[in-house]
């Protein structure tokens, strides 16, 4: 079966998957959802569906297992998930909001994971449930997550009061999945009071995870050199806390002084949040030099975000922003899955790349048959 590809346990022709140009909802099977599932000695077992009350329960209990099976519930964009996803989202969402939500971007090699096993495991250690959920880019082949921040943070997925939840960004814009929001809500009716967001670091997923998080920690390294300023400018202006990583060893000194011209720029930039000094510092994942310091800034912003009714207002916005972002969402994919709208993008796509018909006409176009003109 060369021309046949493996999605689960179904087998799909080829040609159909590339034809979609989507991705299909998660089956039967996949992470404790109802379906058969394979067993270590070659077997399969069905496993049986959840009503919502057992969902809300099992999360709400803190089991961890159950925990994981709502989380795959409401990642699944299967069409019978959707509904009941949504009530057990409902349902737990007067238990959520109790936690400090932090976004970790940075450059590519900056630490990202090991600082927040190093921070998670500095937390836990303190008597926080620390939660973890890191937006790896999808694979092209498999649609799953190709980066492995389980593997990644070996010390924080043992710890009992962690729970870290690689989700493939299935190719969301900005590469954060759009179910990121429901999975903080489980996690907080869950216990977990420390959520943190790793994004992939592609430029627009940072914007979207400053949408969804209270403090957003942007980490850089020393010795970069001007090639990466395309990258800061944008993203050094939403963030919460510059931090330069891995200040140890040689690279100490260096990291120092990235920090201090770090903390020399932001006199000039505005900060992110109202009331609000946007600081730099230094901290080696290695070493653990710098992580209670981190932990004690940002219970700091907390503590002084709240006070000012900063941290409640962002809250309430970050909901509203929610709202319209999921309505574009389902319009683009009523908008592709549009019968008309289907059997003239391709001839249109063609008349554009070939230069025979302008983009925006082509657009224009589409609308009609949509009937949104």
């Amino acid at each position: 079966m060369a021309n046949e590809k493996r999605s689960g346990r179904k087998i799909v022709p080829e040609v159909e998957r590339s034809a979609l140009k989507v991705i299909g909802g998660v089956e039967g099977g996949h992470e404790g959802l109802p379906g058969s599932a394979m067993r270590t000695d070659g077997n399969t077992v069905s496993k049986r569906k959840l009503s919502t009350c057992e969902y809300v329960d099992g999360v709400r209990s803190g089991d961890r297992v159950q925990l994981a099976r709502a989380i795959t519930l409401v990642e699944s964009n299967a069409p019978h998930h959707f509904a009941q996803a949504q009530e057990v989202v409902k349902e737990l969402l007067p238990y959520s909001g109790t936690s400090v939500r932090i976004g970790v971007s940075g450059v590519p090699g900056a630490g990202k994971s090991t600082l927040i096993e190093a921070l998670g495991t500095h937390l836990t250690a303190q008597g926080h449930r620390v939660a973890v959920t890191a937006v790896d880019p999808s694979s092209t082949v498999t649609r799953g997550s190709i980066m492995g921040d389980k593997t990644r943070m070996e010390r924080l997925a043992a710890d009992p009061c962690a729970f870290i939840r690689p989700s493939p960004s299935s190719g969301t814009l900005g590469g954060v999945t759009r179910k990121t929001r429901e999975t903080i809500i489980l996690f907080e009716a869950a216990g977990y009071d420390v959520i943190l967001v790793e994004t992939v670091g592609v430029g627009q997923s940072e914007i979207t995870v400053r949408s969804m998080v209270d403090f957003f920690l942007l980490m850089l390294v020393s010795g970069a050199g001007d090639e990466l300023q395309g990258i800061k400018k944008g993203v050094v202006e939403i963030a919460d806390a510059i931090l330069v990583n891995k200040a140890d060893g040689e690279n100490k000194a260096a990291a120092l002084r990235a920090r201090s011209e770090y903390a020399q720029a932001l006199h000039y930039l505005q900060p992110a949040t109202r009331g609000w000094t946007t600081p730099a510092l230094t901290a080696s994942s290695t070493t653990g030099e710098g992580i209670p310091e981190l932990w004690a800034l940002i219970q700091d912003f907390q503590q002084i975000t709240t006070r000012s009714g900063v941290f409640g207002q962002r809250r309430r916005e970050q909901a509203r922003d929610w709202i319209h972002a999921l309505i574009g969402d389902y319009l683009i994919a009523h908008f592709r899955s549009h019968p008309q709208v289907k059997q003239q993008l391709a001839e249109l796509e063609k008349a554009v790349m070939d230069g025979k018909l302008p983009a925006t006409t082509a657009a224009m176009k589409l609308l009609e048959c949509y009937g949104a003109t």
